[in-house]
């Protein structure tokens, strides 16, 4: 197995909280249906080690401990108090944790944020206490903690066991579903869970950092409805993700994100699609349905990771070896290519009618001999060209299926694969059709910490995890960020302006912007007069032109027919320039029309767009997809936090549905895919350079061959004032 390096730069307060050596129970009662009762019970029964102070002004005992009136009263100073009271006590009690020295506070009561603005108030309330005593908040609203290697049980939860998954989770329904089904796999244990809440002081991201310096974890998994701060979670969870895998299920969108924007990235970001591109581009392992939660958490907490994504399937049926490679392609994993001294070897071990191509079908081979199933394992994962193996069959069911005396060699099958786990760093993933049984040999084979998997869909799922994982380790070592650019001040000027006069950069401005940063912007004239729309013909010569109108007012110039194309002589462009004046009135009579833009037509080609939203929750975002009038009915687009590196780039390109298209459809050309590359790291670099930048539309950027042309190009202004970086870092 793999073993967990790399450190976090600073530790996480939470460790005294989360383990601590005494705690208050604020609220314990001896009323079964009280949640005080039942955290005085999962102490008790869990055999917590620290002091154990029920707080409760009706009370001399609680279950057999000497009880306290109050918080003040209590002789001790304990790291954590739990307060089971009512919503309207607890700013209250916070302040009195504070004066006893009480470091942290699990508040279950709702009432809340979550109910309105009555409850809004209130929360600020307990916050303000909080700040002024120097208390950490989980919750409020929390379905409670448990810390299992410190025997801190304040949900009572039974038969669950101490383990290393680490479990953060906004739905306490879901902790118990995960709970019961680790219960039925019978080697799933628990290290720390935590139910955040209203997230009104501690959040996804402080849970994350405190995962990832936990010694009893080795997989952080975290059901998500919301994040507080998104952007702070990313850079979190790419320092845990170099250490140990993070495993997230996030469930609907980003809500925050989804506003009435003015450009076609605004209208597509803080979609679902978003979050998931931004997590994975962090390293952090995201599932898409909840019965993959448990088994890819097992599965990387035991595995770590694959040096690839190249499996070897030996199976004992066909069919099955079929629908394993079918699920393996679907996953965007590969069927290795077995070298041909591996396949020797497997043909003078199976029979004749065996396939030895992968996947290995050992036709019957292991009938009388199940063992021999291990032996082909041996074989393969010696092959360089295989990254993982899986096994895909009836292993476990031998005995049960054809005689009893197959039992024992069963059993000595299981051990050379528990063998062969320890002296390879491929991981052996197995999926059997009698894992529901648990028959001897499985069992065996699933206490020594190889997974055993129910169905072949699980088992690619865990696959896929492995070998992603891999694959970014080793692609963060190979492309660190690219460096900054550095403002110019004539262009901090521009914004400036812009602002000053309550509008967005003017087309011909944005385009100032990205040319004085490198990006290829084709020539054009801004036509204001007369005379200057002669200047522009005797510019350009007989070639094709089209002309645009310049407004702030005016944000979709297609809708509003200020946009004429193929345009050749002065007569046709004052024609034009005509046409288009008339059309922009009558769309708004309001509308103050700066100029218009004149510039030749671009070659045809690939049209993408190229975007930029600063995001609410995760800051600012880079947007890349097929770009034109259809991009938000196609939604065809890859999402990027902020700076990227050179392989976040790539691969957005090949993540769009289209990247076909990219690479020449119907006897197309080629396009010039590293000038694409290298427009998006400019464009990222350009945002991150200018706060002042809110959005940024390049749409449509026509690809072809040697390069591309940005046609269109949109710059929203952020209006608000802009902190410094200093001021960014700070908060």
């Amino acid at each position: 197995m793999n073993p967990i390096e790399g450190h976090l730069p600073t530790r996480s307060p939470l460790h005294e909280i989360l383990a601590p050596s005494g705690i208050a129970v604020v609220g314990a009662s001896s009323d079964p249906t009280k949640r005080g009762y039942k955290a005085m019970v999962g102490l008790i029964k869990d055999g917590f080690r620290g002091a154990i102070y029920p707080v409760n002004p009706k009370a001399d005992l609680i279950l057999g401990i000497e009880a306290w009136p109050s918080i003040a009263a209590i002789p001790g100073s304990p790291e954590l108090a739990l307060i089971c009271t009512p919503a309207a006590s607890v700013p209250g009690l916070i302040a009195e944790c504070g004066r006893h020295g009480i470091k942290g506070a699990v508040i279950l009561a709702s009432g809340f944020a979550e109910i309105g603005a009555e409850g809004a108030e209130l929360e600020r309330e307990m916050m303000a206490q909080a700040e002024a005593h120097g208390v950490r908040v989980i919750g409020p609203n929390t379905s409670g903690v448990f810390n299992l290697h410190h025997r801190l049980n304040l949900l009572a939860l039974d038969n669950v066991k101490p383990g290393d998954v680490g479990i953060i989770s906004q739905s306490g329904n879901m902790l118990l579903s995960l709970a019961l089904e680790a219960q039925y796999n019978g080697q799933v244990g628990f290290s720390t869970y935590v139910g955040p809440g209203n997230q009104s002081d501690i959040g996804f991201n402080d849970y994350l950092r405190y995962l990832g310096e936990d010694e009893h974890t080795r997989v952080a998994t975290l059901y998500v409805e919301g994040f507080r701060d998104g952007r702070k979670f990313l850079e979190v969870a790419r320092d845990v993700t170099a250490m140990k895998p993070v495993v997230v299920y996030k469930s609907g969108s980003t809500e925050a994100g989804q506003k009435a924007a003015s450009s076609h990235t605004g209208a597509l970001a803080g979609s679902y699609a978003m979050t998931v591109d931004l997590l994975r581009q962090a390293g952090v392992s995201v599932v898409h349905r909840s019965d993959e939660i448990l088994p890819v958490a097992e599965g990387l907490g035991l595995l770590q990771k694959a040096r690839g994504k190249r499996v070897a399937v030996v199976s004992d049926g066909g069919g099955q070896a079929t629908i394993a490679s079918d699920r393996l392609a679907e996953a965007g994993l590969t069927l290795a290519e077995l070298s041909e001294e591996t396949r020797q070897k497997l043909r003078e071990v199976l029979f004749p009618q065996a396939s030895t191509v992968n996947p290995v079908d050992v036709a019957g081979s292991t009938d009388a001999n199940p063992s021999l199933l291990a032996t082909c394992m041996e074989i393969v994962a010696a092959d360089d060209n295989v990254d993982s193996i899986f096994l895909v069959g009836m292993f476990g069911g031998y005995s049960i299926r054809f005689a009893e005396s197959l039992l024992g060699d069963e059993m000595r099958g299981a051990e050379a694969m528990v063998d062969l786990s320890k002296a390879t760093d491929k991981p052996l993933v197995i999926y059997s059709l009698y894992t529901p049984i648990k028959p001897p040999a499985l069992r065996r084979l699933h206490e020594a910490g190889i997974p055993i998997y129910s169905s072949i869909e699980q088992s690619v799922r865990v696959l896929r995890a492995l070998g992603e994982r891999g694959d970014y380790l080793q692609l963060c070592e190979q492309y660190p960020r690219e460096p900054a650019l550095e403002p110019k001040p004539e262009l901090g000027e521009l914004f400036a302006r812009a602002r000053a006069e309550g509008r967005d950069l003017f087309e011909y401005e944005a385009k100032q912007l990205l040319r004085e940063h490198g990006i290829e912007v084709p020539q054009e004239r801004v036509v204001r007069s007369d005379a200057e729309l002669a200047e522009a013909v005797a510019a350009f010569g007989e070639a094709p032109l089209a002309m645009k109108v310049v407004s702030k007012d005016i944000l979709h110039k297609s809708d509003a027919g200020g946009v004429k194309l193929n345009l050749m002589g002065e007569a046709a462009l004052r024609r034009a320039r005509d046409e288009i004046l008339a059309s922009c009135r009558a769309y708004d009579d309001q509308a103050e029309i700066e100029s218009v833009l004149v510039a030749p037509m671009a070659k045809k080609g690939v049209e993408v767009i190229v975007g930029v939203i600063r995001d609410p929750i995760f800051g600012p975002v880079l947007m890349f997809g097929l770009g034109g009038i259809f991009v938000e009915i196609l939604e065809d687009v890859a999402f990027r936090s902020i700076p990227l590196s050179r392989h976040d780039a790539r691969s957005m390109v090949e993540q769009i549905k289209a990247h076909k298209v990219l690479e020449g459809a119907r006897g197309e050309p080629t396009v010039d895919k590293e000038a694409l590359v290298e427009l998006l790291l400019t464009v990222s670099r350009i945002a991150d350079a200018y706060p002042e930048l809110s959005e940024l539309d390049l749409n449509p950027v026509i690809l072809n061959a040697d390069g591309y042309a940005v046609v269109d190009a949109r710059v929203i202004v952020e209006r608000k004032p802009i902190a410094s970086h200093d001021e960014e870092s700070a908060a």
